[in-house]
């Protein structure tokens, strides 16, 4: 896939829809619609059907990103409560929840079953609610027996301190919703805090947080040796975008050790990883470039649905710091002016963009959609003036349906125009502009729904995992799975 798909990222800007529906005043929170599905729990799949539902232990399990919270229900002896007739509804901590809390702190917790049962029961709640009901309320009684508080933060729904990450994934006996942080039940006002229960840590600067990771000794030398130690230990806000130490390790080691003796140059590197302010990945993510602390500027995009900044790929987000925060890439980047051709070949010009139909032709994995296109007899609508944004399949997307359904299809011909029209909003939508709303209408005369989900972009069900390929006549977004309208309609 060349630059031409690489563009505006979509990943991490979860919550980040405050335009999607109507706010509500009377509620304490905020927009229901801020909330989001994870599409590999409980959703349609690409033909529209309900997948089987499991209890909520079962889906956890099957979900496969829950296994420290599956072993800790079964050291707490709660797996037939949890697999019973309910209804529950459970915040469900991912692995990467459980991963923050130090490895002896949490072997200390699952060893002692009475403390870890208050905890797993602090995540449960009696009854069924979806997103719309816990955004209704401020504060949710749990089965501990103890409230956790519902809030919104800077647009982002969180339970305690713990940010919902996506919800609505549907059991038979209730439903769960993620979460990004394990979360406590308070200590009674009569009791002092219990020793064995881990409190939040304790954050640190930025350099001495990346000192405390153990994966970033490189760039601690290289800030040590530009003079750079007490800017990055001052107030700030800073966002850094830390190379790790296997990033520095791609550079040969004659050229790292010459760039480090060269204080200047040094300095310049470092401050072009650096941006002034707090931009957590919702921040960063929404942006296609960042004013750096070096004066230039470094481009955000998504590549094959990873995000990068310049070509470093950020590979984890959000390290949070006294002063900051840090986001983690795989390589190191430099400044516009030590590039030798900062402008790629193969980004075109706008003289060598082509219309949207000649696009998608080119980049070689739309040949379905193009003879489906072809078939309709709508190449001198999709050639024409527009502007047009188009959420276009992959090859892969329709491979997805089953052959004879899928000839079934392009053979009919109003059928197919109307599913072909329903990939196609009138107007020239940028990701951004996209992102800024919750329902697209089509030029088949139905909406898209647009929603984030774990960082991810989505219209309907299909996953966004290239954006903004510009043409003549408007601008390609390219969809993982074929739109289907309500064909009652």
């Amino acid at each position: 896939m060349s630059r031409r798909f690489h563009s505006t990222l979509f990943l991490g800007v979860a919550l980040a829809l405050g335009a999607c529906g109507q706010s509500n005043s009377s509620s304490p929170v905020g927009d229901p619609n801020l909330m989001m599905q994870d599409p590999s729990l409980g959703s349609e799949d690409a033909g529209g059907t309900k997948p089987q539902l499991s209890d909520i232990l079962d889906t956890a399990v099957g979900a496969g990103s829950f296994s420290t919270l599956v072993t800790a229900v079964q050291a707490a002896g709660l797996v037939e409560t949890l697999k019973s007739e309910g209804p529950f509804t459970v915040f469900a901590p991912t692995d990467a929840a459980f991963a923050k809390i130090p490895a002896d702190q949490l072997n200390a917790i699952i060893a002692d079953k009475e403390l870890l049962t208050s905890i797993l029961l602090y995540h449960v709640v009696p009854g069924k609610l979806l997103a719309a009901d816990v955004l209704g309320k401020t504060a949710l009684t749990t089965a501990q027996g103890k409230d956790a508080q519902i809030s919104l933060r800077d647009g982002a729904p969180f339970i305690s301190d713990a940010k919902i990450v996506a919800t609505d994934v549907l059991a038979t006996n209730g439903v769960i919703h993620v979460i990004d942080s394990v979360i406590l039940p308070p200590a009674a006002p009569s009791e002092p805090a219990q020793p064995e229960e881990p409190s939040a840590p304790q954050l640190s600067d930025i350099v001495d947080t990346a000192v405390g990771a153990g994966s970033f000794s490189t760039l601690v030398t290289a800030v040590q040796a530009a003079g750079l130690v007490e800017t990055l230990k001052g107030e700030g806000p800073f966002t850094v975008f830390a190379p790790t130490d296997a990033a520095f390790a791609k550079i040969p080691a004659d050229q790292l050790n010459a760039i480090i003796a060269d204080k200047e140059l040094l300095t310049s590197i470092l401050l072009y990883h650096v941006v002034p302010g707090k931009l957590l990945a919702a921040d960063v993510l929404g942006r296609s470039s960042l004013s750096t602390a070096q004066g230039s500027t470094a481009a955000i995009s998504l590549r094959d649905g990873a995000p990068f900044i310049n070509d470093a790929k950020i590979v984890a987000t959000d390290v949070l710091a006294t002063n900051g925060v840090i986001h983690v890439i795989d390589s190191v980047i430099l400044p516009p002016s030590m590039n030798p051709s900062p402008t790629q070949p193969d980004e075109p010009t706008a003289a060598q963009l082509s219309d949207i139909v000649d696009t998608a032709v080119a980049a070689g994995s739309f040949s379905t959609l193009v003879t489906a296109v072809q078939a309709a007899g709508l190449v001198d609508v999709l050639k024409g003036e527009g502007p047009f944004t188009v959420f276009a399949p992959t090859d892969a997307a329709f491979a997805k349906i089953p052959a004879d359904q899928l000839n079934a299809i392009i053979a009919d011909k109003e059928l197919l125009t109307k599913i072909l029209l329903y990939h196609v909003v009138p107007g020239k939508l940028l990701a951004t502009d996209v992102l800024g709303q919750c329902k697209l209408p089509t030029a088949q005369g139905q909406e898209l729904s647009v929603r984030l989900s774990n960082g991810e972009a989505f219209v309907n069900q299909s996953k966004i995992i290239a954006t903004d390929v510009l043409a003549t006549n408007g601008v390609i977004h390219v969809i993982d799975t074929v739109l289907l309208p309500n064909l009652g309609n």
